[in-house]
C-alpha cells in the first residue's frame, strides 16, 4: 500500500505543479491530495511539502479551515475562464464545450464556496 500512496502522491504533486502554468489543471486540490498521500507513505516527503513556501500555506489553510485563499480562488477561476475561451477560439465541438462548461462550473462553485481562511499578515 505504501507504494500506491507514494505513487498517488507523486502523480498528484506533478499534476498540481503543472497546474501552476496550465489553465486546465487546478493546483490546490492536487497539492492537498499529494499531502494526504504522502502522509500515508513518506513522512519525509509530507514534511517537505507542508513546509514548502508555495504549497505549505495551501495545505495548512485547508487542514485548519477547509479554506482556499482568495488569490488562489481568483487564479483558479481565471484559468478556467481562459481555458474555456481558448476552447471557443479553437472551435471545439459543442458537445465538448458543454461538458467542459459543466465541469468548470462545478469546480468553480466548489472553489468559490470554500472559506477564505484566516487573514495573514505580510511575512506569515
Amino acid at each position: 500500500m505504501r507504494v500506491l500512496w507514494l505513487t498517488l502522491g507523486g502523480l498528484a504533486l506533478f499534476a498540481g505543479t503543472i497546474g501552476i502554468v496550465l489553465p486546465l489543471l487546478p493546483t490546490t486540490p492536487f497539492v492537498i491530495l499529494a499531502a494526504f498521500a504522502f502522509s500515508k507513505s513518506s513522512p519525509r516527503l509530507h514534511d517537505y511539502l507542508t513546509r514548502h513556501p508555495r504549497f505549505g500555506p495551501m495545505i495548512a489553510d485547508w487542514r485548519s479551515h477547509g479554506a482556499i485563499a482568495p488569490r488562489y480562488k481568483a487564479l483558479a477561476v481565471s484559468m478556467m475562464i481562459a481555458a474555456m475561451a481558448l476552447s471557443l477560439v479553437l472551435a471545439v465541438p459543442t458537445r465538448v464545450l458543454l461538458i467542459q462548461a459543466l465541469c468548470m462550473a462545478g469546480a468553480s462553485a466548489f472553489v468559490l464556496s470554500r472559506p477564505n481562511g484566516p487573514r495573514r499578515t505580510p511575512g506569515d
